[in-house]
């Protein structure tokens, strides 16, 4: 009796702790930061989104000449600055040619550029590319001679030389050529070698500016949130919708090189205004994901008009004593206004893609499609900016 008694004890417990334990309320439990990131489309990290003020790539160009050339070079009538360029180089060689004929068909002249990466050490070496100047056919086995390559401020900051390298080629014949890619422009990897560095100094900076590359307000004041965040202190303020201002905390520690290597790991999501852009030359049209149209009533139809002239010959019978042969014009025209065309209803808030099967199923090209949006931008309906490129 006592077993049984105990046993009845501890089940009735167990069944009050059961209930209990249903009727208490359930903890709700809050998603984090990367999960209503992902929710709203995918966060980006920072680093891919802006730039560093005074992180920059600096432009260099220079004049020169490739040598080498199997007969595809300048000739004199087109090219007189060859001939020129040729006599100055080898007057600072010690040769003299002013007086005798030059043959230019083995020279070209030539444009070299390049670019100067940020931050670039006194004797590294960077890429530059080739582009003939002349009526060169050519630059296939050339050499590039020393060419001083200038910034800007017209100072030298790297001098090029070496064979350049070119993918296409040209082969003609008496009745006809052929040619694959472009011939006359080429590239030399690692063909130039930095003399002068970029005087700008990051590490003894307190303070800097991320520029975005897509201004937006809203992405700005996203970025500056997130920094402050990770930092736990108001370092980073949005200036404008292109500008994040920051400032190196006196606490942390490492300088501004360390906190920039923190921050553009940083993920935020993006916002963009909705845009709708035309390139009308090409018909292409790139239309965001948040491009709203109101209701809108769309009917696209074209009045064609096709004249068929099929000029027949008319003879007089055979054995005929008078008569002459003719030509009797036949017209045919055709009038197509296009009446089996419907009219279809766009409602308010349609998306990108009931957009588009809309006018899909209209049979509308991408040519009447331009015409169309920017008619639909001049009733109001579109809740897009329309750029035309």
């Amino acid at each position: 009796m006592k077993k049984t008694l105990k046993t009845l004890m501890i089940a009735a417990l167990a069944l009050g702790f059961t209930a209990a334990a249903e009727a208490a309320p359930q903890k709700k439990v809050q998603p984090s930061i990367s999960q209503t990131l992902s929710a709203l489309g995918g966060p980006v990290r920072i680093k891919d989104i802006v730039d560093i003020e005074g992180v920059r790539d600096n432009m260099l160009i220079g004049y020169g000449l490739v040598v080498g050339l199997n007969g595809t070079g300048d000739t004199l009538n087109n090219s007189p600055f060859t001939e020129q360029s040729i006599i100055g180089m080898l007057d600072r060689l010690g040769v003299n040619v002013r007086e005798s004929g030059l043959n230019t068909k083995n020279i070209a002249a030539v444009m070299v550029t390049g670019t100067l990466p940020p931050f670039t050490n006194q004797g590294a070496r960077i890429d530059v590319s080739i582009s003939a100047m002349g009526d060169s056919k050519s630059l296939q086995g050339g050499t590039l001679l020393v060419t001083p390559l200038l910034g800007a401020d017209g100072q030298v900051y790297a001098v090029a030389q070496g064979p350049v390298s070119v993918s296409g080629f040209t082969a003609s014949g008496d009745a006809g050529s052929v040619t694959q890619n472009i011939p006359t422009a080429g590239r030399i990897a690692s063909g130039a070698i930095v003399e002068r560095e970029i005087a700008f100094s990051l590490e003894d900076m307190n303070s800097t500016r991320l520029a975005l590359r897509n201004p937006d307000f809203t992405t700005a004041r996203r970025i500056a949130g997130a920094i402050n965040a990770y930092m736990e202190y108001p370092a980073a303020h949005a200036q404008n919708s292109s500008s994040v201002a920051i400032k190196v905390p006196p606490t942390y520690r490492g300088g501004i090189v360390n906190m920039l290597t923190d921050i553009e790991q940083l993920r935020i999501l993006p916002d963009h205004p909705a845009k709708v852009v035309i390139d009308e030359r090409s018909g292409v049209i790139v239309m965001g994901s948040e491009v709203r149209i109101s209701t809108v009533a769309l009917a696209q139809g074209n009045l064609t008009i096709r004249i068929t002239e099929t000029p027949q010959v008319s003879q007089p019978q055979a054995f005929a004593q008078q008569g002459q042969t003719v030509v009797v014009p036949r017209t045919d025209i055709q009038v197509d206004d296009a009446s089996g065309k419907k009219i279809a209803v766009l409602n308010s808030g349609v998306t990108l893609q009931e957009l588009v099967e809309s006018l899909n199923a209209l049979g509308v090209g991408p040519r009447d499609i331009i015409t169309i949006l920017q008619s639909i931008k001049a009733a109001g309906a579109l809740q897009a900016e329309i750029e035309v490129m």
